[in-house]
This record gives C-alpha cells, structure tokens and sequence, in this order.
C-alpha cells in the first residue's frame, strides 16, 4: 500500500448538445468542464479514517476497528456491476444515516463508505486515512459535481492499494493513468454514482474520467478524437428546477404534439452530429469559420429548446445580455432555469468579454470564464497546485 499524499483532480461537465433529445434516443455531446474537483489523501496510523467535504460542511470520522468488525461480505459484486439498494441500506446503518433521509451530504458520505470498504478491503487491515475533497464546481447545477467526486474517489484508492500504479514520475506536475487504469477508474466511478443517484446514464462519470468530449445515444458512449478546448463562460442563473419534471414536460408535449415535436427533437439530433462533424475537423487547425458555424447551432438550438418547453426567462435574460455583446448562449442540461454556456471565439476584444462577465453577474448570476474539453482525471504534485486549491486543501 502506498505511504504518500496523493493529490487527484476531475473535471465537471457541460452537455454541449442534445438535452433532452437524448431521452428519446437521440445523440448527446458532453464535454470536460475546466472546473474541477480535487482530492488530497493523507495516510496516518492513528487507526482512524477522516472525510472532510468543506464545499458542504461535512466532516466525519470513523474508527478504523469498528470498520474492519463489519460483516463487508454484503459488498462482494460478483458480476453485479454496481451496488443493490440492500447494500445502500446497511451502508446507512453503518454510517448513521436515517434511512428514509437522501440529502447531497448523507450520500457523498455513502459513497465514499462503499468505495473505501469495497477497494480497501482487499488489503490486510483497512488503511487509516484523511480525506479532503474541494471542488470548483457547485453542487447540484447538473455540473457533474457527484461524478467528479467519485471519480477523484476512486482514483486515489485504486492507486493507494496498488490495484493501478502512480504514473506521476519525478520531475512530473501533473500526470494521468493509461488506458486500461482508466476503464477501472470509471467502472468504480459508476458504481459510487450508482450509490448517489441510483440509475445514472455513466456519461458524468465517463466525461470525468476522460475529458475531452463524448458522444452518447441509447446507452452507447464513445470519445471523440481530440476535440479542441473551446474557451467558454458558465453563467449559473442560481434558478432552481426539477429534471424530473422538465423530462416529462417534453414527453407530454411529445405525446400531445407528435408531428410537431418529433421534428423537433430530430433538429436537435442533427445539430448534435453537425457539431461533432466540425469538432473532428477542428482537432487538426481551428479555424474562423467553424467558430462561426458552432455559434450559429447554439443559436438554433437554443431555440428548439425554448420549442420543447424547457426555458426559462433567466435563460432568455442569458442570451439576451450576452447577445448585446456579440456572444453566442445557450442552456446546458435540464433547463428551466440552471446553467447556461457563452461560447468565446478567440478573435473577440478582450474588454468585450470582460463587459458580458460584468453584466452578466449584474443580473445576479454566477459567471466563470473556463474551458471545455479539459482533460479527464489527473493526478498531482501536491506542491504543484495554486495557492488557493492548496488551501482549500488544507494547506500542502
């Protein structure tokens, strides 16, 4: 078992295109979100195990003894690939969590139980550990938040019990895991995601995992080839909605306006794939035009999504703002309220950016100038991070 600090970041996400569609087999495009969360993972020997989530002022300790005198046969998958909802229950018994209580820091602490036990039970004695988490990234704005914290999660215990090596060599910053490390990472990803949200799709997870962008239909998740970064802004209008509804809302208008929302929905569809079109031929030289060519489908996106019944003043307040400064928006995710992305050509006037980021958080919004298509889970020198990061941490 290894005896350092490890230090893990993941991305969050954005869906670049295809909300909502998806639902009805249409193609998706998520993308790696420059807003990341990060991890610090401390060994000790003082028989105890610490997780600190400071962004939702959660603090527990546990007994390294009492863990290891659990019965953790209940965790053995066999083939199951993620954790049943029994195994959920004795988990909150063992974390002192009401069992009819499902609140974000009950099930950060949930996850974080399953995959500690599940990964490190396979050592001679539980490791004693610190764990903190900070994240970049604000929970609960369909962000991607959950799914980078169990990525970062998995990582640093897989790397800790030696199931996957440390690919940071000296005279490295920052480094990332091959290939065949990186489908364990997810496979444990998913399977902490599974403890959060019970069905996800494994595209948060995915995109966490290995950055860049994914294009995702009917269960099937395949990495784009080197997609450029697009320098954008998030604008979280802070409104909140319910997913649930918002998807329902669309298949009722599916149901009650078929010839008009199937068209729609197949616009939405070859908006997706005329954008992943145009992404391939970016990878190689970006140029002028195909920025001008993905401002004009954020456009009509943006509009179809207003068609299915998904936005929302805020959001319309959004694009208008931005619109006034010559900058192309649209929802990202759910919609009726939530997050929104500004694409940034890279021609643009610096003091125009900076006048939209000013007005936009006039209107009481929270603004980010970041990026997407960032790369997937990494691993750090500790004495690399930023002040702030490191501090957040803890201190390094």
């Amino acid at each position: 078992m290894l005896s350092g600090v490890l230090v893990v970041s993941a991305p969050g996400k954005v869906i670049l295109h295809g909300e909502h569609a998806v639902v009805h087999g249409k193609v998706a495009l998520a993308v790696a979100l420059n807003l990341r969360t990060f991890l610090r993972l401390e060994p000790h020997s003082n028989g105890k195990v610490t997780l600190n989530l400071p962004n939702i002022c959660t603090k527990q300790t546990w007994d390294v003894t009492s863990l290891q005198l659990l019965d953790t046969s209940f965790l053995d998958q066999g083939d199951i690939p993620a954790p049943t909802a029994e195994q959920v229950e004795k988990l909150k018994e063992v974390a002192g969590v009401p069992q009819n209580r499902a609140v974000p820091e009950h099930l950060a602490v949930l996850a974080f139980l399953y995959l500690y036990l599940a990964i490190c039970r396979k050592q001679r004695a539980l490791p004693s550990l610190d764990i903190t988490v900070w994240s970049e990234l604000p929970p609960g704005a369909g962000l991607g938040s959950s799914a980078a914290y169990s990525v970062c999660l998995a990582a640093t215990l897989l790397t800790m019990c030696e199931d996957i090596s440390n690919p940071l060599k000296d005279g490295d910053s920052v480094s990332r895991w091959p290939k065949e490390d990186l489908e364990l990472i997810n496979q444990w990803a998913f399977r902490g995601e599974r403890v959060i949200h019970g069905n996800p799709s494994g595209v948060d997870n995915a995109i966490s995992t290995w950055g860049g962008a994914l294009r995702y239909q009917q269960g099937k998740i395949s990495s784009l080839n080197s997609p450029p970064a697009l320098q954008i802004l998030l604008t979280n209008t802070k409104v909140p909605r319910s997913t649930k509804a918002l998807v329902a809302g669309v298949r009722n208008r599916l149901i009650k306006f078929p010839e008009i929302v199937s068209p729609v929905l197949t616009s939405i569809d070859a908006i997706s794939r005329e954008c992943e079109r145009v992404l391939g031929e970016m990878a190689a030289a970006p140029a002028l035009e195909q920025y001008l060519i993905l401002e004009e489908l954020i456009d009509m996106n943006q509009y179809l999504l207003n068609a299915l019944g998904v936005g929302h003043t805020s959001l319309d307040q959004l694009c208008q703002v931005a619109g006034a400064h010559g900058l192309h928006s649209k929802l990202t995710g759910a919609g009726g309220g939530g997050c929104g992305i500004t694409l940034l050509r890279p021609d643009l006037e610096r003091a125009e950016v900076e006048a939209a980021k000013q007005a936009l958080t006039g209107c009481g919004f929270n603004c980010w100038e970041t990026s997407i298509g960032a790369p997937g889970v990494s691993i750090h020198l500790a004495t690399s991070l930023h002040d702030p990061i490191s501090q957040a941490l803890g201190g390094l």
